[in-house]
This record gives structure tokens, C-alpha cells and sequence, in this order.
């Protein structure tokens, strides 16, 4: 296949599973709002940025030991879990509702189909379309609970750490590494031709890859081998945390004030934020393709970021309150 194709078949995937979560989660907000499921008790709180932080943190020490002692089977268990537990939440707002025993019986049918899906058949579509779900539903969650300052916190410090985590300790590249062989859509896949399989390449992933073995990242980057071209590769890999970070911001200005004037039915600093993400994918995904590996938040969010304020300004919304200094100033 001529590299124009492979290009065009990566970053066509691309912007269509970025696409999918950030109208997804937009679609999810009201539905979220209006069933309660917002996990902070003040969204507006700063503070709860921090606390985010922190547990990543956390859990990425966490990873990297179970990954360290060979206990990855426990990790894809929990993960498993997880997704059912999303996907739960996301069709039970979209789905029709049988409730049995207090219990939504459609939803957490529907989502324990996804489970199975991924435990039986972890084919590329099938991680990626589990991961759109997934990414939606993860945005929108943390959308409604995040106001655009904490969610601006969020995002700047995210964006900050994936750059140290990649470039500098690259310990993000040793987790990314370690995951590649659950076959899970905590890193999406993106084939350079239909034919592919990750199943088959998933198999020839060796239980304990070094990053010069594996440069599959978790950080929006394409896996690459010696000197060998990136557009020669099978296939690019994409963390599904890259798609789901500055949606987050997407959906938080969606869900709180204030309210300015549609675009195309989307509030224009939500739609900015969505373009200004696209715009990041792009240039990420340029790089990408000259083989080497890239921190995707930077980028990512720094485009979300500066979309909505382009956007905020436009609507006529003043800098402080677009970051949401108000009640500090």
C-alpha cells in the first residue's frame, strides 16, 4: 500500500475515533446530569484537579508494579471491570430501561456483552469501538464533574506530566509497553490496511518487551522498529486516555454556565475546544509519521485549551470568566 494510503487510512481512523468520543460525550452530559452520576460533591473546586492528579499518580505507580511482577492477568481483570462499569452507565442512559430487582437489566446486559467481547475476541474493532464507548462515557462523567477551571487544572497538569513521563523519566513508555499484550482498549489501534490483525500481532508481543522490543505508546504515538519507516508499520497505536483528556474539557464546557450561542447545536467554546483538539491530532499525528514516538497531551490539550479560549472570546465571554477566576478575583 502507497504511504498517501496508509496516511490517509491512520489519520482518517484517528479523527474519526476522536470525533466519535467528543460528540458522544456531548451527547452524554444532560442524560449524566440528570441521573446524578456527578462524583464531586463542589464541581467548581480547584482542589479536585489536584486530587485527580494524585490518584493517577498513584495508580501509574500501582501499574507499573503489577506490570514489574508479572501480575498483568490481575490488571486486565480490573480493567475489565471497569469497562463493563462505564459501558454500564453509558447505556443506561441511552438504552431503553427494564429494571428487575432495582437492577437495569438492558444496561448491564448490554454492557457485559462488551466485557465478553473483549475477554473472547480482542480484535482491533472491537478494542476500538469498546473504546469509543468507553472514551465517551469517561469524558462525560468527569466533564460533569469537573467546572472549566478545575477542568482547565486538570488538563494543564496532565499535559505537564505525560511530557515528563515520556521524554523525561519515560516511564510512561514501560507502562505503555506492558499493556500492549492485554489486548484491552486502554490503547486503541489504528490498522495501515484491513487486513490486519492485532490478534496475531498481539501473540508475537513477548511478556516482558523493552522499549526497543515494543515502542507501542500510551501516548499517541506509532510503534516503530529500528530504522525501519514508521508508514511501513502495520498498524499505530493511540492511548485512549489521549482521546478522552481534552474531551473533558468539551464536555465540562458544555455542562456548565456560562451559556453562549450554538454552533451546529454545540455551544461555539465547546465546538473551539473540538476543533482545537482535531487541529492537536494533526500535528501529533504528522509527527507521528516520521517515526518517532510523541507525548500526545501536550499537544492534545494545549489545543483543546486554546480552542475554547478562542472560542470564549469569541462568544463575548470575558478571559476571567472563560477561566473561571471570577469568584477569585
Amino acid at each position: 500500500m502507497k504511504d498517501t494510503t496508509r496516511t490517509a487510512t491512520v489519520l482518517g481512523g484517528v479523527l474519526a475515533v476522536f470525533l466519535a468520543v467528543q460528540l458522544g460525550a456531548l451527547a452524554l452530559v444532560e442524560p449524566f446530569q440528570q441521573a446524578g452520576l456527578q462524583s464531586t460533591e463542589n464541581p467548581q473546586n480547584p482542589l479536585n484537579s489536584v486530587l485527580y492528579v494524585g490518584f493517577l499518580l498513584f495508580a501509574t505507580a500501582g501499574i507499573l508494579l503489577v506490570i514489574k511482577y508479572d501480575m498483568k492477568q490481575l490488571l486486565r481483570g480490573f480493567i475489565l471491570l471497569t469497562s463493563g462499569l462505564i459501558s454500564a452507565y453509558v447505556f443506561g442512559v441511552v438504552l431503553p430501561t427494564v429494571t428487575v430487582s432495582g437492577v437495569n437489566v438492558v444496561a448491564f446486559g448490554a454492557a457485559a456483552l462488551v466485557v465478553a467481547a473483549l475477554f473472547a475476541y480482542p480484535e482491533w474493532w472491537v478494542i476500538d469501538t469498546t473504546g469509543v464507548v468507553m472514551g465517551m462515557g469517561a469524558a462525560a462523567l468527569f466533564g460533569i464533574s469537573f467546572g472549566v477551571l478545575p477542568a482547565l487544572v486538570l488538563l494543564t497538569a496532565l499535559a505537564v506530566y505525560d511530557a515528563i513521563s515520556v521524554y523525561g523519566t519515560e516511564h510512561m513508555l514501560t507502562l505503555a509497553s506492558g499493556v500492549m499484550e492485554l489486548r484491552l482498549p486502554i490503547v486503541l489501534v489504528f490498522p495501515t490496511s484491513l487486513d490486519y490483525s492485532f490478534l496475531d500481532e498481539a501473540d508475537a508481543i513477548p511478556d516482558t518487551a523493552s522499549d526497543d522490543e515494543n515502542d507501542g505508546r500510551d501516548d499517541g504515538s506509532a510503534e516503530t522498529d529500528g530504522d525501519q519507516g514508521a508508514l511501513e508499520r502495520e498498524a499505530f497505536f493511540v492511548g485512549l486516555g489521549d482521546a478522552v483528556m481534552p474531551t473533558i474539557l468539551v464536555a465540562s464546557v458544555a455542562a456548565f454556565p456560562p451559556r453562549t450561542q450554538g454552533v451546529f447545536g454545540i455551544e461555539l467554546p465547546a465546538l473551539t475546544a473540538m476543533v482545537g483538539t482535531l487541529v492537536g491530532v494533526l500535528v501529533l499525528m504528522r509527527l507521528v509519521f516520521k517515526g518517532r514516538a510523541h507525548a500526545g497531551l501536550p499537544l492534545l490539550n494545549g489545543g483543546a485549551i486554546l480552542g475554547y479560549l478562542v472560542g470564549a472570546l469569541a462568544a463575548g465571554i470575558p478571559l476571567v470568566d472563560a477561566l473561571g477566576l471570577t469568584p477569585y478575583v
